[in-house]
């Protein structure tokens, strides 16, 4: 595989309060960047991560109870959406190395990448990311061959060779970005 010289990867994954964004709120997000050195090769950079004042209508408990997050303290002590929107930008533009553009990835892109595009939407911001995302869980289908159905992480992690996921921080948005960055590095080198 040539190495890597047009794009800086960004994993990122998010929690929230529901299945779909306006309804539901995106409460925390975590990123982390896949960048080729100077000889292209590819290695995880830094982190980035930011929980969210929730804004929307409703809050699904079964949502809340798989991230752990509590929704009294984020109401609270969350970052105003907006503010955290802005971070993300600025920190995206500072990690993009020069010369390369920025590519959202997720695990399960469609997904992460609704809310992030959402978001961006109802502040009449710009995405960072524009308009599209790369999905691991594509990427593994195509790369490896498994049917959709076996792209979890669980049969990724066993397929690639990487660590097991910490079931104590899974479900943590910073966490399970890093763990996609892992994810998507074997990936692009499978």
């Amino acid at each position: 595989m040539p190495p890597e010289t047009r794009a800086t990867y960004f994993s990122v994954d998010i929690e929230c309060s529901g299945p779909v964004p306006a309804i539901y709120d995106m409460i925390s997000l975590g990123a982390v960047v896949v960048a080729g050195d100077a000889a292209g090769t590819l290695g995880i950079g830094d982190m980035f991560y930011v929980e969210i004042k929730p804004e929307g209508p409703k809050v699904d408990p079964g949502a809340m109870k798989v991230n752990g997050l509590d929704i009294d303290a984020l109401r609270r002590d969350g970052v105003v959406r907006r503010d955290a929107l802005l971070r993300l930008a600025e920190w995206v533009k500072a990690q993009t190395k020069p010369g390369t553009k920025p590519v959202f990835v997720g695990h399960n892109a469609p997904f992460d990448w609704s809310f992030v595009a959402w978001c961006y939407a109802a502040e009449e911001l710009p995405n960072p990311f524009g308009y599209k995302a790369l999905d691991t869980k594509a990427l593994a289908t195509g790369k490896l061959g498994v049917h959709w159905f076996d792209s979890s992480k669980e049969v990724l992690e066993e397929r690639l060779g990487l660590e097991r996921e910490d079931m104590g921080q899974k479900h943590r948005a910073d966490y399970d970005a890093l763990y996609q960055a892992k994810l998507l590095i074997k990936l692009l080198e499978s």
